[in-house]
């Protein structure tokens, strides 16, 4: 029997993925293995990422730094900490710090330089085809570490940045929307993708809502600490108010607007599959994702005639250069724009028997 293992990385967990012919044998041995879960997406069983099944799959072992790499990584995270960066940057920046000094495991962090960046780049980031974003975020934890921490051997001015691609945001139609809310009878669940979609919210930005963040004197959401450190407000939809009034005396949160199990902070993962649930209810075969109500609620505020300005603001953009991304896919001028092919006289034939 032919099968092959590689290491992966599903819903943000290392695992790795076991590929082989459909085998009733070869399945009921594989389920005897602990933590193992077959996956319709990638057609495959998966397992946790540990040396003993690395082993078993003929994998080669997790590479472990020395103690003056983890020493570095460390005191790296202790300088974005102290320069106030938010929690998922840190984590973001050291672990991919943490991948790139990994790769050169076999060097003091002083031979490394620029030229082993371009190789690393190449022949890891390129090679197992990774994303620009990924690659981004190495660039920019390379640039801080040797800028603020090491010092010497890279010159971060030279440091290369991928292309940017230009892909278009993915929106849905505002009857898909109203589909997917209608389908959800839980008055949490419709209260929390309401929330997102009305307010052009992010994810992390409706999990981080407190009770008093929602102000329905002034009609207000405050949004506190988002992307970049900033504080923002946006409008509060009468009709998300009057969904909260009822979703509160049903459910009485005490901190957070959204609380788990034991009053903690409501799950990303479980905040995913509420929106998977109400799309398959909807009957929706498009791949949906959370993201994608933000990018919604841009454009049909475009749609509607909403200033650009304004939309940059209620989604806190830096730059109005992000925001203008959302006239791309605007159909408020698209559906203006006529076809020379309407103005030919194309003839419409039946079928002609032969």
């Amino acid at each position: 029997m032919i099968w092959t293992a590689k290491l992966i990385k599903h819903k943000g967990e290392s695992r790795i993925a076991v590929y082989f012919e459909k085998n009733a044998e070869w399945i009921a041995r594989i389920k005897k293995l602990d933590g193992v879960r077959w996956s319709q997406t990638l057609k495959a069983w998966h397992l946790p990422d540990t040396d003993e099944n690395r082993l078993r799959f003929k994998l080669d072992l997790p590479i472990v730094l020395s103690e003056i790499h983890l020493q570095k990584i460390e005191q790296f995270k202790r300088w974005l900490s102290s320069k106030r960066y938010s929690p998922n940057t840190i984590k973001t920046y050291s672990e991919a710090l943490q991948t790139f000094l990994k790769y050169f495991h076999y060097k003091t962090i002083e031979q490394i330089t620029n030229e082993d960046l371009i190789a690393f780049n190449n022949d890891y980031i390129l090679k197992n085809k990774l994303s620009a974003s990924f690659q981004n975020q190495v660039v920019n934890a390379i640039k801080l570490f040797y800028k603020q921490i090491q010092g010497a051997n890279i010159n971060v001015e030279l440091v290369h940045r991928p292309k940017n691609p230009h892909i278009l945001p993915k929106v849905l139609a505002e009857q898909e929307i109203a589909d997917i809310l209608n389908a959800l009878d839980n008055i949490k669940h419709k209260c929390m993708l309401s929330l997102i979609y009305s307010a052009g919210l992010r994810r992390s930005e409706l999990l981080n809502l407190k009770i008093n963040d929602i102000d329905s004197h002034r009609m207000l959401i405050k949004i506190n600490a988002a992307k970049g450190m900033k504080d923002r407000i946006a409008p509060l939809s009468e009709t998300v108010l009057n969904l909260l009034r009822t979703y509160y005396k049903e459910y009485k949160p005490k901190d957070y607007l959204f609380e788990g199990q034991n009053g903690q902070q409501y799950n990303e993962r479980s905040l995913a599959l509420v929106l998977k649930k109400g799309v398959d209810l909807a009957g929706i075969k498009k791949k949906i994702n959370l993201h994608m109500l933000r990018h919604s609620y841009a454009t049909h505020l475009l749609e509607n005639g909403t200033d650009l300005r304004y939309i940059q603001e209620l989604l806190g953009h830096k730059s109005s250069k992000t925001t203008e991304i959302y006239t791309h896919v605007s159909k408020r001028a698209i559906n203006k724009i006529n076809s020379p092919i309407d103005k030919l006289d194309i003839k419409i034939k039946g079928n002609e028997k032969k």
